[in-house]
């Protein structure tokens, strides 16, 4: 079993950067591609972005692409996403998730998941 816990959310005007961390527990990090999905207000959850157990393969949704970038590091059990260049469009709380699999942008793929972490962008 994993427990993810995320942080480094918060308010940021446009166009300024946040970080956000996703801690794992368990032994078995290391095996689990993760993944950043975000849910906006009266929208469905949606993905963001997602990285291969060794860090190699990395994936983005293309509205982020260039702005985001996803990392892990392994001996930490961590996980990030640094956010630049923020659009009041990016306003969502934010989930990390792990997955078995390969990385994936489907959310069902996913078995593990955070209990989120807001992300407020102001205009």
């Amino acid at each position: 079993q994993v427990q993810l816990v995320e942080s480094g959310g918060g308010l940021v005007q446009a166009g300024g950067s946040l970080r956000l961390s996703c801690a794992a527990s368990g032994r078995t990090f290391s095996s689990y591609a993760m993944g950043w999905f975000r849910q906006a207000p009266g929208k469905e959850r949606e993905f963001v972005a997602t990285i291969s157990w060794s860090g190699a393969i990395t994936d983005y949704v293309n509205s982020v692409k260039g702005r985001f970038t996803i990392s892990r590091v392994n001996a930490q059990n961590t996980v990030y996403l640094q956010m630049n260049s923020l659009e009041p469009e990016d306003t969502a709380v934010y989930y990390c998730a792990a997955t078995s699999g390969p990385p994936s942008r489907r959310y069902s793929g996913y078995v593990y998941w955070g209990q989120g972490t807001q992300v407020t962008v102001s205009s």
